[in-house]
């Protein structure tokens, strides 16, 4: 008999409503829900081949232990009765700073709040992350500061309610389709579109306004636009004399900044600055949304804070329309935020670092929390390298695929004396771990996820497991009973979300229920907002005033030299998302994005004798891929562009780690390569052809 599950989409940030169509334990279509508030009856190709992403094709359903260079089945009490031997073996011999965690954007609140809660108590550590690290990290750390919250502050309805709508550093229509179609509605209904971007992406091409910014100088960029609005007295004066602080010092610092200077920097025209300046400050209501582009620097949280800056002085904060609105990529991206998986925070963003909040959530779990501040991913890593790190376990990401600097990854992870993997296939990662357990996939368990635009949603369970797949709270809980720990023991993922509300204040109000009245409600959803808050700052800030806090401009890490000519920035394809392990199972999605491109302007591409499709290989300081190349000139002279789903061309064998001294976000968005023609009749190997080839020579 087929039934319909109403769920959200597993894919981006923007939660769409999905009905998940079943017949016994199969999900055989999706369908869009007409009143979903965010989708209004409206998928993108990725959320139409949603039912692929739950197939039972190549899952792992039972737990596996490696024996030698392959894997056998273990039972769970075998699988966990090592685990409880290796960590606590770790923890107590070596200390909780040696053994972490890291939870899964992809899995629901229930999940991220077990395993961080179980990071804590259990493993007494703070050593808990996700990938949050590698995309807005700056987000929750430069907001922070300047506003005193790291979200988006606006609604993704409020595209509409805008006369100015501003894309900063990424393109919507290839990353949050539903989003980017509104953009581009709200254009046809008379409002204005700027776009900042060194790329000439699908909305730069309709825009009103293009600043085609070279790689890296959004700080310059931004300092010019605020001097050119406060020289000619654009700002909003009211809003900023009564809401906001240091007016005076982020005039001096950024005086420097003169439109001509900026150009020399930036490449932007005067005339162009001036444009921009002059429609920005004189809208009415200004929707700015902003994503990888911007965070995925080591000036990240610098690019942030300079974007709060102009959206300050002209009082585009706390009203609709308007607002600061970072773009989040995974579908519980935010959540995952929320439930404190982060080694700086505790769920609701209670600061680790404070002894109240530890005593408040110790009281809360009836048992000590970790006291050294944790590490994050990246900091993970350093430390396994120098053998100053033994045991991790990794719920649901892949970092040897997603994080930078693959080879170096890849070396870390094997030092490890135990490497724990929660997969649903076998990635990348999983393939390097000691042990492997099952997990469920978001058709197949209850739960709740939280959009970028903070709304918490139910998600419902339509088919049962495959195997023996559980959902990760239920695989942190035995975990727990295996290491004799209390507190664990919850019957159903609704009784995880009620413990998840009485120590989350931004969650307080909120119950399976009630989200199920309302389709979801966005935080904060407390005693003054019973509610919840589509806008946020409408009166106040959680500081008191907000900051405008000035920064300088400081180049990327590696730039363009005589051995690697160009720049190198990593992109999203409309037709899959992440590291490709759910989007990559669609046929259909596979169709139109089989293989992993280099895309390069016509200019390099002439210079350089290269025909479109042409095979190359292209090398950093770090590794070398091959692929075929895209000559298009939605990329300037100088720059190229790779995306980041392939494992068999994986951008990140080429990367570099450089780090936001901030947050540790490495600058995934530039790093320098060189392109190297192949025969024009070579077929490009793929990454594990080129290892073994690299071994093989090794061995002789």
């Amino acid at each position: 008999m087929i039934k319909t599950t109403p769920s959200v989409c597993p894919y981006c940030g923007t939660g769409c409503g999905i009905g998940l169509r079943s017949d016994g334990d199969k999900v055989i279509g999706v369908e869009p829900i007409s009143s979903h508030p965010i989708s209004k009856g409206r998928l993108c190709s990725k959320g139409w081949s949603a039912a692929f992403a739950t197939g039972h094709e190549n899952r792992v359903t039972s737990p596996m232990i490696r024996e030698g260079e392959g894997f056998r089945k273990a039972s769970w009490d075998e699988a966990l009765t090592l685990i409880h031997e290796k960590f606590s073996y770790h923890r107590d011999h070596h200390g909780p700073e040696t053994v972490g965690m890291i939870s899964c954007a992809r899995a629901t609140n229930e999940d991220n709040y077990a395993i961080q809660k179980f990071a804590r108590t259990v493993l007494k550590t703070n050593n808990i992350d996700h990938c949050a690290r590698i995309c807005h990290s700056p987000s929750v750390a430069g907001l922070q500061q300047t506003l005193g919250s790291g979200a988006m502050t606006n609604s993704i309805a409020d595209v509409g309610k805008a006369d100015v709508i501003v894309v900063f550093g990424c393109d919507p229509t290839e990353s949050h389709s539903i989003i980017g179609s509104d953009i581009m509605k709200a254009k046809e209904a008379g409002a204005l579109l700027m776009v900042v971007d060194p790329r000439r992406t699908r909305l730069a091409e309709i825009a009103d306004v293009h600043l085609q910014l070279r790689l890296g100088t959004n700080v310059a960029l931004l300092n010019g636009l605020v001097n050119i609005i406060l020289e000619r007295g654009w700002e909003d004066k009211a809003f900023v004399a009564e809401r906001v602080d240091d007016l005076d010092v982020m005039r001096k610092a950024i005086a420097e900044y003169t439109p001509e200077r900026v150009e020399e920097i930036t490449g932007v025209p005067v005339d162009q600055q001036i444009q921009f300046a002059r429609l920005y400050s004189h809208a009415r209501a200004a929707f700015l949304a902003y994503g990888m582009g911007v965070t995925q620097y080591v000036s990240g949280t610098n690019n942030v804070m300079s974007i709060s800056n102009l959206a300050l002085i002209c009082g585009h904060v706390g009203k609709q329309g308007a607002g600061i609105n970072p773009l989040r990529g995974q579908n519980n991206v935010q959540g995952a935020c929320d439930m404190g998986c982060l080694p700086c925070q505790y769920p609701g963003y209670q600061q680790a670092n404070d002894p109240a909040v530890r005593d408040k959530f110790a009281k809360a779990w009836g048992t000590t929390v970790g006291q050294i501040p944790g590490m994050t991913s990246l900091g993970m890593n350093e430390a396994m390298l120098d053998d100053a790190f033994h045991a991790l376990m990794i719920f649901g990401e892949d970092p040897v695929l997603t994080d930078p600097d693959q080879n170096q990854v890849t070396k870390a992870l094997k030092k490890l004396d135990c490497l724990v993997v929660v997969e649903m296939v076998m990635t990348e990662t999983a393939q390097l771990a000691d042990v492997v357990l099952p997990a469920a996939c978001f058709a197949e368990k209850n739960g709740t996820f939280a959009s970028c635009e903070r709304r918490v949603q139910r998600v419902r369970k339509a088919v049962n497991p495959p195997g023996e797949c559980k959902s990760d709270w239920q695989t942190i809980a035995m975990m727990a009973e295996k290491f004799g720990a209390k507190g664990f023991g919850w019957a159903n993922s609704e009784e995880v979300f009620n413990e998840i509300v009485s120590v989350t204040p931004i969650y307080s109000h909120m119950s399976y229920p009630r989200l199920d009245e309302s389709r979801g409600l966005q935080w904060p959803c407390n005693t003054h907002h019973p509610d919840g808050s589509p806008v946020l700052h409408e009166r106040s800030f959680p500081i008191g005033k907000a900051r405008l806090i000035p920064v300088h401009n400081l180049p990327t890490a590696e730039q363009p030299d005589v051995e690697y000519p160009y720049y190198l920035t990593t992109i999203r394809l409309h037709f899959h998302y992440g590291c490709g392990s759910m989007t990559r199972k669609s046929p259909l999605l596979e169709r139109e994005s089989p293989k992993g491109l280099l895309f390069m302007n016509p200019r390099d591409a002439n210079n350089q004798k290269l025909f479109n499709h042409a095979p190359v290989g292209v090398r950093s300081r770090r590794g070398y891929i091959e692929t075929r190349v895209v000559v298009t000139d939605q990329v300037p002279p100088g720059l190229l562009s790779i995306p980041y789903h392939f494992f068999d061309t994986p951008s990140n064998q080429l990367t570099n780690d450089a780090q936001d001294p901030v947050t540790r976000m490495p600058e995934l968005k530039a790093c320098a390569v060189r392109v190297e023609p192949l025969a024009r009749d070579a077929e490009p190997k793929s990454i594990h052809t080129l290892r073994a080839l690299h071994e093989a020579e090794l061995a002789e």
